[in-house]
């Protein structure tokens, strides 16, 4: 990346993810230190604008430590134990650093199926858009609590990537233990040369990346490259750094070129709309009215409810939908914000009689105009 500026210089939303030996200094309890210097720097971010969501690992390694495990226990439950006691001391100090500086946090416990499944997929998100728009730091873990194939199997490396996914991160920034990448192990290999940039997803990475990783995590340099390769699919670049780095988010803002930077090749709203366009089959469709179909067609705007005078098939909150003018031609598709039978209910009415037709309101949009793409 030498010569090269930094992505994260023009990311407007970064979701940084901090990991567990930086988090707990190595495993000796949590780093108060450390972690006040990233919400410093974080604070800093937020005062240029930019919006940001932390995945923070060490939960477990700070619950091992509460409880007086002097290594990684073996036992699922007592794992979930250790996650569960460890997650108060995390959510604590968190909260603590970023209050200094006049931000308010948010505990987020998520699990891959919380993301895997299209309602809590589609809650998630509003959930996290709600909180950034309040001015709050969503702090994200996975829920160990209650979740045992993320103990086993998972990290949050790649729970940084979906979260860069679900939200439109621009970037995702991986701190580590490590510098970056190297082309080969470099404590075994003195020949390894440091990667500054290269393409997310090239094949060649993974080869390079081994499996490499610290005693007190899960992840070794591998899963790093595996979650920018998966950011990517959405548009997200990927910078990997050595957490302890001087300044190492305000210099990566300020367009300094530190770690490996791993670039997405595919433009991020191109990404998004490519999905929703792949859908061959959709769940249902929609006839709008002709003011409908001007402006979600010719205005860009989002459909409401009104502009829908009919509601065919059977889809879920969440399910892509076709959207088609009363000859029954395709306008657009969209990721719809109600079931088939919640739009039966309020089509034809104003937004703002939602809440007393259904007894809620999930989004006053039926599709928001950022998950539509035209036909």
């Amino acid at each position: 990346m030498s010569g090269s500026q930094s992505v994260i210089r023009h990311a407007r939303r970064l979701i940084v993810k901090v990991g567990s030996s930086l988090v707990t200094n190595d495993g000796k309890g949590l780093d108060h230190a450390a972690i006040a210097k990233w919400a410093s720097q974080i604070a800093i971010l937020r005062a240029a604008g930019k919006e940001v969501v932390l995945v923070s690992s060490g939960a477990i390694a700070e619950g091992m430590q509460r409880l007086g495990f002097d290594r990684r226990p073996t036992g699922i439950h007592e794992l979930q134990a250790c996650a569960a006691v460890g997650q108060m001391g995390l959510a604590h100090i968190y909260e603590t650093s970023f209050r200094a500086h006049g931000i308010g946090t948010a505990q987020v416990l998520l699990t891959h199926a919380d993301l895997a499944d299209r309602e809590r997929y589609l809650n998630a998100r509003s959930t996290l858009f709600t909180l950034l728009r309040f001015g709050v730091v969503p702090v994200i873990n996975e829920n160990d609590t209650v979740v045992t194939d993320e103990i086993k199997f998972g990290d949050n490396d790649t729970l940084g990537a979906l979260v860069a996914n679900l939200i439109e991160g621009d970037a995702l920034i991986i701190l580590t233990d490590q510098k970056g990448l190297y082309t080969s192990d470099p404590r075994r290999d003195p020949d390894a040369q440091f990667v500054h940039e290269a393409a997310a997803g090239d094949p060649a990475l993974e080869a390079m990346a081994g499996g490499a990783g610290s005693g007190i995590g899960r992840g070794g340099m591998l899963t790093k490259i595996l979650a920018a390769k998966r950011a990517a699919t959405s548009g997200a670049h990927t910078v990997i750094a050595w957490g302890r780095e001087d300044n190492v988010l305000s210099r990566l803002a300020d367009g300094e070129a530190i770690g490996t930077q791993l670039t997405a090749q595919t433009a991020q709203l191109t990404a998004r709309k490519q999905w929703m366009a792949d859908h061959l089959q959709t769940a249902g469709r929609v006839v709008l009215d002709s003011g409908a179909v001007q402006k979600v067609a010719n205005e860009g705007k989002s459909l409401l409810p009104i502009g829908v005078v009919e509601v065919k098939g059977d889809f879920g909150r969440g399910d892509v939908i076709t959207c088609v003018d009363s000859g029954q031609r395709p306008i657009a598709r969209g990721i719809s914000n109600y079931s088939s039978s919640e739009a039966r209910r309020i089509m034809r009415h104003a937004s703002s009689e939602i809440e007393a037709i259904l007894g809620f309101v999930e989004e006053v949009e039926l599709i928001h105009r950022d998950n539509l793409v035209l036909l």
